[in-house]
Parts: C-alpha cells; sequence; structure tokens
C-alpha cells in the first residue's frame, strides 16, 4: 500500500512514522508513505499557499493551485482514494478502515487555516473523512489517526492477525474488559470465571460483557 501525505508540516509525521507497530510495518514495506507539500508547487516569490476568502470571513483559505499541483504530481496507482480530513465529512469507524485497508493508494489532504477552497473538494477529493463532531487546528491529526487504523489491518503489520477478530467494534460491539497478573491487586480480585481454564464459560462471560459495556457506553451500536 501506498499512502501519500499532502502536507504543510510534514514534519509533524516524523516520530509517528518510526514509533510502535506503524513505524515498523513501514520499515517492513507493508506500507509505503510518502510526504508532499503544497508549498513546494506555489508559482508567487513568497510560496503562498492561502488568500483570503470571496465574500468576506474570518481566516483564510488554502488555494487550490498547490493542492491540484500536489496531487496531480503523485503516481497513481489502480485502485486509489483521495481523501480530505476535515469535520464535515464521514465519521472514521473500524467498517471504513477495513475498506481502506484493501486499497493500492491513499492520498490525504491535509487542510490548514480555515479549510481549502471548496474545488478541490468538487473536483479532486473523492472522500471527505472526518475524526469526529469537533474542530482541530490542523488536518494532520486525523490523517495519522486514519493511516493507523488502516495500517494496523494490514497483513503482517499485528504479530497475531487473530487478535484483530477479538476487539472493540467487532460484530458492532465493544470490547470486554481484560486482566492479567497479579490474580490480587490492592484487594481487587480477578473474575473468577477468568481463572477457572472453562474456555465455554469464559467465552459466555465476555460476550455477556461486551454487550452489558455496549448497552452502558454506546447504546447507539446496538
Amino acid at each position: 500500500m501506498r499512502i501519500d501525505i499532502v502536507t504543510l508540516f510534514p514534519e509533524f509525521f516524523t516520530s509517528p512514522l518510526q514509533t510502535s507497530l506503524l513505524g515498523k510495518a513501514i520499515a517492513n514495506q507493508i506500507a509505503e508513505v510518502h510526504l508532499t507539500n503544497p508549498r513546494d508547487f506555489t508559482t508567487d516569490k513568497h510560496h503562498r499557499v492561502d488568500d483570503e476568502p470571496y465574500g468576506g470571513g474570518v481566516g483564510m483559505l488554502m488555494k487550490p493551485d498547490p493542492i491540484f499541483a500536489a496531487v496531480e504530481s503523485l503516481p497513481t496507482l489502480p485502485k486509489r482514494e483521495i481523501i480530505y480530513l476535515t469535520p464535515q465529512g464521514e465519521p472514521m469507524k473500524q467498517e471504513m478502515f477495513k475498506e481502506l485497508a484493501n486499497y493500492d493508494q491513499l492520498v490525504l489532504i491535509c487542510g490548514s487555516y480555515e479549510g481549502i477552497d471548496e474545488r478541490v473538494c468538487e473536483h479532486l477529493v473523492t472522500r471527505e473523512v472526518s475524526l469526529g463532531d469537533f474542530v482541530l487546528t490542523c488536518g494532520e491529526i486525523p490523517a495519522l489517526a486514519l493511516i493507523n487504523g488502516v495500517v494496523r489491518l494490514r497483513p503482517g503489520t499485528v504479530g497475531k492477525e487473530d487478535s484483530l477478530k477479538f476487539e472493540s467494534f467487532e460484530d458492532g460491539l465493544l470490547d470486554y474488559p481484560q486482566y492479567t497478573r497479579p490474580p490480587i491487586f490492592r484487594d481487587w480480585e480477578v473474575p473468577e470465571v477468568l481463572r477457572s481454564g472453562n474456555h465455554k464459560l469464559i467465552a459466555e462471560w465476555r460476550k455477556e460483557q461486551q454487550i452489558l459495556r455496549t448497552k452502558q457506553r454506546r447504546p447507539d451500536l446496538l
């Protein structure tokens, strides 16, 4: 998988892309990440990438021409999605990550200032994606979240791939509570059923806990 990030702040990604499982996946070429700065495609002497919005308003907008030029400079793989990270987009969900994990190429456009010229959304972007119902200072944060969520699903990233089948949002439920040693910590005990060795009872307990936790915390999922 090839991931292209169109960003005014490529340095934002330096540490996260070298850390933990994501860093290992990139090092092992499970995914390759390329950074492209729209500022490199400006034609004026000041390398301006933003301007005032028509009709007035507070703040500045990213201009369309550097973004188009940046994206058009990239190679095009057969199955490609051009994604703009914006609060107005489709909320990130596990099903979305599963879908995108099968793509050959993801192009992620990170907005700044008050956003980008609408013509980029209308004529270049194929999908708008949101991290949630809130506003951040830049699109780099949701872009990093999307990369992490997608790449971890690629074969070879997670050591025990079966673990991906037993986590939150699989089967529409949150994950069950989990415990490790010691069995008693400050008088708080691990549930006896988990120490019983009875795999049938443990599976039943975990399913019950998933349903209970989902009802309590995310009833909208049921």
